[in-house]
């Protein structure tokens, strides 16, 4: 990015497949990430080279830009095919390759564009800096970063700025989560994370006294960022990025929909350009609370401020929707709100355990469910399936339309018809036909405009149609039709030709290093990224966490989100702060986890006992 450049702002979306993808496109999305057949941080959502060639395809007509995401840690037999892999997606013409480990540019990478993902601890200016330095695009940032850190990152580089701005918290900083190895080995650096931070825990102080039983005391409520687009545009992010690629496709139409949205009325206050094309066309309202959703925080992109956990439950609330004014053995009614037949809800009883059912019908403002157990009046009930909304979005939720025009010409064996959009770009087709003089001139040019509109089940739709013909001629609709046909399958041809990925230049780049002392944290899992390090001039290379027999002693976590704070006893942010004896540890029926917290950063630390 050079200085002063305008960068069209990008909203970013998941894919789990292709399908999924073209789904995003049509509901806004200006570019996609999708995991290629292997070593991608989410092993459930991979495609083959096919898929990913058949997405971009699609993409590229609106110039929507295709990321891949090969960022897992490697292991050295994992090398050759990491490499082959790599060069195969080259030839797709992916629009940009989303990496962690280091040990690939140690090797003969084709010029595709490099995104550092944010599992390489996107956290400071001196770290981003390290990564433009390298030759990357764009870096990725730590979910856990504030509005003023992000402006310090950017007064310092001139790298693009990716943020997430939507979906699940890691509630550690992403790349430094060694917990599922730990517990589980498996790997969520070798993208099958276990997720053991969505357990559930018992909080013992230094007493062995056992503070609270059986919450989910590491599970963070899911990240929205929608009221706070405008700052960080001004912040100096240009892509904002959907988490899910491992989320149905309603959440995804729903969840593109609504920030499409959101970005389009800031880039038109602030007179900034759109990064891909196409007209929206939506058939509903988006509304992030009838989607999956753990509960909404900003995290702490304005600093710390409110509690960020999901204690009670990791499952999804969904939507509030009224409290129970009254209730019989299988029904109840509410102050507020309105449920459908198979409607599911949800509530926490007076446990604060998470319960759910279904809703059977509504008979007199009374609702029906299959199970009442639990519920009292006075029970706040959310709705975590909505059967209408869903439905809506199942089918087609929306389109996304190009412009074309349509100019047509005599020549001397029939005609000409030219497919032109406002970027210049044309195709031609030739119609041979015997001019017949047309007997009703207004009837032959409706005739010619009506059928040559015809583009029902295309991306494309008519703007304006000329006609340039010395004498109003009829052309039969057969011919329009087919004409049109192929016309628009050539225009097709030429859009995909004219759209060309961009190549870099690799440079032989030695930026400083971050620490001269590679510890396990930098996730050196195979000799290419020790000889990464090494040329950079490291003194001491540690084996990544992965590599490692013994895990006793060793933190499996760090973390901005503090048990403390979240309980009300940090005595910096909690003027009236609940005494606690520490030390704390989590533990559950098989592991314990000490946890040490460090004040003077607003960190926490999980370290792993037995």
């Amino acid at each position: 990015m050079k200085k002063n450049e305008i960068i069209p702002i990008e909203l970013l979306a998941p894919a789990k497949d292709a399908d999924f993808g073209v789904a995003a496109i049509n509901h806004g999305a200006d570019a996609i990430y999708i995991g290629a057949s292997s070593f991608g941080a989410r092993s459930a959502a991979s495609n083959s080279i096919q898929e990913i060639e058949r997405l971009i395809k699609y993409a590229h007509l609106f110039k929507v830009k295709v990321y891949v995401t090969l960022n897992t840690i490697l292991y050295d037999n994992e090398l050759d095919e990491a490499s082959s892999l790599i060069n195969n997606l080259y030839n797709t013409g992916i629009d940009g390759l989303i990496i962690q480990d280091l040990g690939l540019l140690q090797m003969n990478l084709p010029p595709v564009p490099l995104i550092a993902s944010t599992q390489t601890h996107n956290v400071t200016p001196e770290k981003v800096k390290f990564f433009e330095n390298l030759g990357f695009k764009r870096v990725i940032l730590a979910r856990e970063l504030s509005l003023s850190q992000i402006k310090e990152i950017r007064a310092v580089s001139d790298i693009e700025l990716e943020s997430f701005i939507h979906g699940a918290i890691c509630v550690s900083y992403s790349g430094n989560c060694y917990m599922s190895q730990a517990v589980c080995n498996r790997s969520g650096n070798r993208g099958v994370c276990a997720q053991p931070c969505r357990s559930a825990y018992d909080l013992v102080d230094g007493n062995n006294q056992i503070l609270i039983r059986n919450k989910h005391l590491l599970s963070q409520k899911d990240l929205n960022l929608s009221g706070n687009i405008k700052d960080l545009i001004d912040a100096g992010i240009t892509s904002f990025k959907i988490e899910g690629r491992l989320k149905d496709i309603t959440y995804l139409k729903n969840i593109t929909s609504f920030y499409r949205q959101k970005i389009d009325s800031v880039l038109e206050e602030k007179n900034l350009p759109k990064s891909s094309e196409g007209k929206l066309y939506y058939s509903f309202t988006p509304e992030p609370e009838r989607s999956f959703n753990r509960g909404f925080t900003p995290y702490f992109i304005e600093g710390r401020k409110g509690k960020t956990g999901a204690l009670d439950s990791p499952k999804s609330l969904g939507k509030f929707i009224g409290i129970i004014t009254s209730k019989g053995e299988n029904w109840f009614t509410l102050n507020a709100g309105d449920l459908s037949n198979a409607d599911g809800i949800c509530f926490l009883d007076k446990k604060n355990n998470l319960l759910g059912t279904l809703v059977n019908k509504c008979v007199n403002g009374r609702y029906f469910v299959n199970d009442a157990s639990g519920i009292e009046v006075g029970t706040e009930i959310f709705r975590n399936h909505d059967q209408i909304f869903e439905k809506k979005l199942t089918g087609n939720a929306a389109e996304r339309k190009l412009k074309i025009s349509f100019n047509l010409k005599e020549e001397e064996t029939g005609f000409q018809l030219t497919a032109i959009d406002s970027n210049g770009c044309s195709a031609s087709v030739s119609i041979p036909a015997e001019k017949q003089l047309a007997q009703n001139h207004e009837m032959a040019r409706k005739t010619i405009v009506s059928q040559l509109s015809k583009l029902g089940g295309t991306i494309f739709e008519c703007d304006t149609v000329d006609i340039e013909t010395r004498q109003a001629y009829f052309i039969p609709a057969g011919l329009l039709n087919e004409a049109r046909r192929k016309v628009v399958e050539l225009f097709m041809q030429k859009l995909l030709g004219n759209y060309i990925p961009e190549k870099v230049e690799r440079k032989e780049l030695n930026p400083c290093l971050i620490a001269s002392d590679i510890d396990f944290t930098y996730n050196v899992s195979n000799h290419k990224a020790e000889e990464f390090y090494k040329r950079l001039g490291a003194n001491s290379i540690a084996r990544a966490f992965e590599l490692n027999n013994n895990v006793s002693g060793q933190t499996v976590m760090t973390t901005k989100y503090c048990i403390k704070h979240q309980l009300d006893a940090c005595p910096k942010y909690c003027s009236k702060s609940v005494k606690i004896i520490e030390p704390l540890y989590l533990q559950d029926n098989h592991h314990v986890f000490k946890l040490e917290f460090d004040c003077k950063k607003c960190e926490m630390k999980v370290i792993f006992e037995k």
